[in-house]
């Protein structure tokens, strides 16, 4: 079984691995019922999805009616306007079937300009508010991709009491410095202040080249070696009171949650570079 802990400062206790929907977004009904048994079976208890990820929230909303109280449940809004923040919560209660969400995240809020309009007047934050006012999303939180995510989601902590932060996380990431330090900044937020962290991007090998594709996670090539992979999530996974969240192909979801049950310490920096030089890791952004 996967370790579980406390989810920040909400009342939920999540498994150490959240199971990222996005592989999700071309499946059919069988392919999700496949994968529900195997989150099951590791005690996976916490879904993260959102609007834009095709089929998944219609396929997470069918697991809903006999595995409502078995999982808590994130979604999304990428919408930066309360009208549309609206639009998007009605529409993913919907496909969810479910009354309201756990965990309500604005998604990708990464530009400067975007952010802007969502603190703003007529924002979607204050949608986000509005909804957790009305129960209709228990907590809220922020997501971000990119070199700048850590450093925006310090911005927004110190716009808004946030319960959970999203953005990616791996060895190879923290080599940038600038995006190490903004990292080591937003984590001494996050514990001081009990704020959820959850990363992304754990087996990242670099952003997607010239070779054929051979799966479907988003925007970049995973490592595929079992060796490689596991590495990877200890690594992270060494990090105290974080979350991992799965990739973005059902091939890979059952080998993370197998690394995941077998993490016991995080490797050596040493060991990290061999891996680095033998796959070839590069940073996935720009």
């Amino acid at each position: 079984m996967i370790a579980t802990q406390a989810f920040g400062r909400t009342a939920h206790v999540s498994s150490r691995i959240i199971f990222g929907a996005y592989c999700l977004s071309n499946a059919t009904e069988a392919d999700a019922d496949r994968i529900l048994e195997i989150l099951l079976g590791y005690g996976v208890n916490h879904i993260d999805v959102a609007p834009m990820y095709g089929n998944a929230e219609k396929l997470v909303g069918s697991w809903m009616r006999k595995h409502r109280d078995d999982f808590f449940v994130a979604t999304k809004s990428r919408s930066r306007t309360y009208e549309g923040a609206w639009k998007d919560l009605r529409r993913s209660l919907d496909q969810l079937r479910i009354d309201h969400v756990d965990l309500w995240q604005l998604h990708g809020l990464t530009n400067q300009i975007g952010w802007e309009k969502v603190m703003g007047p007529g924002g979607a934050l204050e949608a986000f508010v509005e909804a957790r006012d009305k129960r209709l999303a228990r907590y809220l939180g922020v997501t971000g991709h990119g070199n700048k995510a850590a450093a925006m989601h310090l911005q927004s902590l110190a716009r808004f009491d946030f319960d959970s932060v999203l953005l990616p996380y791996s060895y190879c990431q923290t080599q940038i410095a600038s995006y190490a330090g903004d990292f080591g900044r937003l984590i001494g937020v996050c514990r001081e202040r009990n704020v959820a962290v959850q990363t992304t991007k754990a087996i990242a090998r670099g952003p997607i080249g010239k070779r054929p594709r051979r799966y479907n996670t988003y925007f970049y090539e995973p490592l595929e070696t079992d060796e490689a992979i596991e590495k990877s999530i200890h690594w992270v996974m060494g990090l105290a009171n974080c979350f991992v969240i799965t990739a973005g192909d059902m091939r890979l979801v059952p080998r993370i949650l197998q690394s995941a049950e077998r993490f016991r310490q995080r490797p050596s920096d040493e060991e990290m570079n061999l891996l680095v030089n033998e796959y070839g890791i590069q940073h996935v952004f720009k």
